[in-house]
């Protein structure tokens, strides 16, 4: 018998200074039974960092949230899609292979990939070439310590806060804060 998905709900409120962005989001995370803590609460990050294109890309009208993720490998694992249902951002976390993250950007507008395993500088130098002619795709490290510090954040019921400012992310809750310093690899 298969195991089932693990449900989380987060209140997300969100203070992203850089971008003049502030909005409260519920959201539901569920977690798939090969999935850590440490890479559902990248994911939840990765939105956060990201939530502003909520009003800078689609005006307001659009939605944000996660997508199958591990269940499905052809859904994003946070999308972004415009009223007429064009994905306008396509996020994914971890250290994918090459011809996903290519198939992503035909895709989607825009592709963002968050590596966060303490094993990532050593994926991006074997990968970097290959997905260096891909226009539509950015590529950021997340510190490892930062991601798992990140993981501790998780409980079944969250209220969280995220402060983004000069491109950083405090998030907190009631099990602490974590700040995240993103850093631009593409």
């Amino acid at each position: 018998m298969a195991l089932k998905s693990t449900v989380f709900k987060a209140n997300l409120a969100v203070a992203d200074i850089d971008h003049g962005y502030y909005a409260d989001h519920a959201l539901t995370l569920a977690r798939h039974p090969s999935e850590t803590d440490d890479r559902m609460m990248v994911r939840l990050a990765a939105l956060a960092l990201n939530a502003h294109a909520l009003q800078t890309v689609c005006n307001g009208d659009g939605t944000l949230g996660f997508g199958a993720g591990l269940s499905d490998p052809d859904d994003p694992d946070v999308v972004l899609r415009d009223f007429t249902g064009r994905t306008r951002l396509w996020i994914e976390v971890g250290q994918p292979e090459d011809k996903p993250i290519a198939k992503a950007c035909s895709k989607a507008d825009q592709v963002l990939l968050y590596a966060f395993s303490p094993a990532a500088d050593v994926w991006w130098r074997g990968i970097e070439t290959k997905l260096s002619r891909l226009d539509k795709l950015q590529v950021w490290r997340i510190p490892a310590e930062a991601a798992q510090a990140l993981g501790k954040l998780a409980e079944r019921s969250m209220q969280l806060q995220a402060t983004i400012q000069d491109g950083n992310l405090l998030l907190s809750g009631n099990a602490g804060g974590v700040e995240i310093e993103p850093v631009r690899w593409k």
